[in-house]
């Protein structure tokens, strides 16, 4: 259904007050979320922005360390589809749109090159394989999953149109997360393979993901506690006030 709250003005990316209070607003009513990755950018159009995290401790919300330069999609962001009441408003982030998706999305799992994940992380963690995909064929029933193939039995050009190995060379995917964006249910077209990933350079935009400096994305996979629900909330500064999340995906 559409969400008509009026948006809330959040001036600063830097009053953590602001933030907090516009997340508690966000996620009043619903105890399972207690750990918030937030991040915000100046506009729609920003192919940049900043990271802070959250706990909610007791009733209250609260800032855990300084903020994280990151990197957004080449053309900004726009409407995407998570776990909040769906926002009808343009822009809407469609497949190879390079916007990363607003909204409010699940997280989980991690991923990586190493065979093990960064010392205490306790999240579900996945290896990346040289069979590993990321589905981006919009008519294939495999849209929007993460496939492993039986490399002596099957290759990629006789199941897709289009692909994105995870093993990558350039070494984006050698630490992640997966976004639960367009997940439940999938819909054909409306966006594919979203990630927190690490960053090709600061200055660099990417195709649609999320990401920042390797280091800054080992600490955040640490912080994250599957007990606590974590959630990634993402939006231009001024649109956090239409977001209210789905009581429905919250069982």
């Amino acid at each position: 259904m559409r969400n008509t709250v009026a948006a809330t003005r959040v001036t600063g990316s830097d009053d953590f007050g602001s933030l907090r209070d516009t997340v508690a607003s966000i996620a009043t009513g619903l105890q399972p979320i207690r750990q918030v990755v937030l991040v915000t950018a100046a506009a729609w159009t920003s192919d940049a922005g900043k990271l802070c995290l959250l706990s909610k401790v007791g009733e209250q919300w609260r800032p855990e360390g300084g903020g994280i330069h990151v990197m957004l999609g080449q053309n900004g962001m726009g409407w995407g589809s998570g776990v909040h009441c769906t926002v009808s408003n343009p822009p809407q982030k469609a497949e190879g749109d390079s916007k990363a998706p607003a909204g409010a999305f699940r997280l989980g799992p991690t991923f990586g090159y190493d065979a093990e994940p960064p010392t205490g992380t306790s999240i579900p963690y996945r290896c990346i394989t040289e069979d590993d995909y990321y589905v981006d064929d919009v008519e294939s029933e495999d849209y929007n999953r993460w496939v492993r193939l039986d490399g002596n039995a099957e290759s990629p050009e006789r199941k897709w149109n289009s692909w994105e190995e995870m093993k990558r060379p350039d070494h984006l995917y050698e630490l992640g997360v997966v976004v639960e964006h367009n997940a439940a249910p999938v819909v054909n077209g409306r966006g594919s393979a979203i990630f927190l990933h690490v960053w090709q350079a600061r200055g660099v935009p990417t195709a649609g993901c999320t990401a920042m400096a390797k280091d800054d994305l080992a600490a955040l996979i640490r912080w994250l506690k599957p007990v606590e629900n974590p959630c990634l909330i993402q939006a231009p500064v001024d649109e956090l006030g239409r977001l209210r999340l789905d009581t429905a995906a919250f069982p």
